[in-house]
Order: structure tokens, then C-alpha cells, then sequence
């Protein structure tokens, strides 16, 4: 059995691959023999050493890792599950491994029109993406929505849920390479920062006002993003990702000047503007049980009535990891990434 294990923050130097074992599972666990594991960026900020929630509940060394499929080869007693299955998951860590204990509740039976690679790319970010919309705040019928970095592994499953339920969706990316695939997914209209001035379209699209903006770029956008509701609009907050570099390394000056400049809002100006902020983290939520359950129980009925489907997924090899980092750090990926355990 091997795993992916960071015992200090730093470069791609820092992320290995040892060898362990692993103890039977309890009596509400499974043991899956992992396939392929997702990726995303909150494992380059566990890699940094500022992910918040790996610090507060694991420490060093940790094995990141948010989300797996593979074969169940263990079960306990009365189990849902049988030797065999093929299934997917969610966990609080741990994922990047060649096997995994995790409680049956965090297990899934795969959807039939799904591979293991594809359904290792879903958990993660399609929860994110569900409670962002879902679970938070009442979305009205046929919003209009924007969504940054919307080819992305979080934006494009944002942009496929709104879709499936009959929203408007502005879909915002900073590559001209990234507009065939949102043109894919089906956004009503897209942005591409890197030939057109974002905010004046906006305008132009959107000359009342946006009823929904999700946004995980932090303080670049955070300002205009806001100012761009309209009356009972809301600002969706999931993260900071441009005060980060485009690097293996953290550049602090940069990190601490863009805390500094990200905008403060006034509750008092919130009420009379008639607009809402909500932030998240749902790796701070990994006991809210039912979240998660509910969450991932309609995401796969999305999948099974085909109203949604996995994004694109670029598999890198266990052993490749810091090649997958890289790609995730130089900001030109489209969908998801995955481990290859196989």
C-alpha cells in the first residue's frame, strides 16, 4: 500500500510517496482499494501549509486528498456494501492513497454512466459547487448567474448545475483555450478576460444587475463582483485564489498585501443595498452529515438522468504527482485532475 504524504510545507519536493499499512476497517467502515484520486487546489494550499482545516485537524505529516473511487475490497457486518462494488467518495483527507478506510456514509455506488477516473473528479467539487447554490440561499426561478474561473473543476460543475435547473449563467475564464469547453457545457454567455474587458460586459449582459455571483478569486474581483448586484443579489464567497501564486512557492509579500486589500463590507451598507455575502469552506463542515448525504444524493441523480455529466479529467500517474501540481499551479487546466492508482 503506498499514499501521498507531506511532512512540511515547500515545493514539489515535499510531496512523497511511502509505503504503509492499513488496518482492517471498523464496523461502520469500508476498505476501498483506490483507483484514482482527484486533485484540486486546496491540495497545492495544504502543500503551502494554509489550508486552515489540515492544520486545525491534522497537522504534519498529512496524506491530502478529498475524494477517491475504486473497488470495495473490505466490509464490516450489515454493510450496504459487498466485496466488489465499484464505488466513489468523499473524505476529510486521507484520499491520495492506494487504499482507504472510510465510513459507508461517505461511500457511493457508482453511477452507472460513470468511470471510476471520471467519478474520482466529482465529490469535491460538485458538492461545492451544489451547496454553494443549493443549500445556502433560495435561488429564484431563471437567475442570472456569474460565475468566475468557470472552467474550472468547481465552475464548471456551478455551470452544469444551473444549467440542470434552468438558470442563466454567465461563464467568466481567462484563456481563450477554456471558451470551447464552456461553450460545451452550455453558458448562455461567456467572458474571456483575456480579450475582452470583463466589467463592461458584465454591464452589457447584465444592465440590472446579477442576481447571484460566485466568486473564489478573492480581492481581484471581490469589489466589482459586489457592486454588480442587483437589488437581492448575492455574493458567493469559496475562495481567495488570486492572492496565490501562479508558482510552487507561496510569494508572502503578495499573500499578505492581498489580505490587506481585500475589501471589508459594511452590514449597515449591506442593508440598505439589499444584498447578501456568504462564504464557505466545506471541509469545516465534514460533520454536517446530512449535507453531504442530501448533497450527494441529488448530484447523482443528476448524473444518472444524464442532466449532468463528469468534466473533462487529465490523469496523471501517483508517482507524477508534482506534474499534476504543476498544471493545477499554472492556471491553464480545463475541468479536473486525477491520480492514477492503478
Amino acid at each position: 500500500m503506498e499514499k501521498i504524504v507531506i511532512h512540511k510545507p515547500g515545493d514539489h519536493s515535499v510531496l512523497k510517496i511511502e509505503k504503509f499499512e492499513l488496518t482492517d476497517p471498523k464496523e461502520d467502515e469500508i476498505q476501498v482499494r483506490v483507483h484514482y484520486s482527484g486533485i484540486n487546489y486546496a491540495d497545492i494550499c495544504i502543500r503551502w501549509g494554509i489550508y486552515e482545516s489540515a492544520k486545525k485537524f491534522v497537522g504534519w505529516p498529512i496524506t491530502p486528498g478529498f475524494e477517491f473511487s475504486g473497488i470495495v475490497e473490505k466490509v464490516g457486518p450489515n454493510s450496504k456494501f459487498k466485496i466488489g462494488d465499484k464505488v466513489f467518495g468523499v473524505s476529510l483527507f486521507n484520499a491520495q492513497s492506494s487504499h482507504i478506510n472510510i465510513a459507508t456514509n461517505q461511500v457511493f455506488h457508482l453511477p452507472t454512466n460513470l468511470t471510476l477516473k471520471e467519478a474520482s473528479c466529482v465529490p469535491a467539487v460538485f458538492l461545492t459547487a451544489y451547496h454553494a447554490l443549493f443549500q445556502i440561499f433560495i435561488l429564484k426561478e431563471n437567475s442570472l448567474v456569474l460565475v468566475h474561473s468557470a472552467a474550472g473543476g468547481v465552475g464548471s460543475s456551478l455551470v452544469q448545475l444551473l444549467k440542470a435547473r434552468g438558470h442563466r449563467v454567465i461563464g467568466v475564464v481567462g484563456s481563450t483555450h477554456k471558451v470551447g469547453y464552456l461553450e460545451e457545457l452550455g453558458a448562455d454567455f461567456i467572458i474571456d478576460k483575456s480579450q475582452m474587458n470583463l466589467w463592461k460586459e458584465v454591464e452589457r449582459y447584465a444592465p440590472q444587475g446579477l442576481d447571484v455571483v460566485l466568486d473564489a478569486n478573492g480581492v481581484a474581483t471581490l469589489n466589482e463582483s459586489f457592486k454588480h448586484l442587483a437589488p437581492m443579489g448575492k455574493l458567493v464567497v469559496y475562495g481567495f485564489h488570486t492572492m496565490l501564486p501562479k508558482s510552487q512557492k507561496l510569494n508572502w509579500p503578495k499573500l499578505i498585501w492581498g489580505y490587506l486589500k481585500t475589501p471589508r463590507f459594511n452590514p449597515i451598507n449591506l442593508t440598505s443595498a439589499n444584498k447578501s455575502i456568504i462564504g464557505f469552506n466545506l471541509s469545516f463542515l465534514f460533520n454536517e452529515k446530512e449535507i453531504l448525504v442530501q448533497g450527494m444524493e441529488e448530484i447523482i441523480k443528476l448524473f444518472e438522468t444524464k442532466k449532468i455529466y463528469s468534466p473533462k479529467v487529465t490523469a496523471f500517474k501517483a508517482c507524477d504527482i508534482a506534474k499534476a501540481h504543476q498544471l493545477i499551479e499554472s492556471g491553464s487546466s480545463i475541468g479536473k485532475i486525477t491520480l492514477d492508482w492503478t
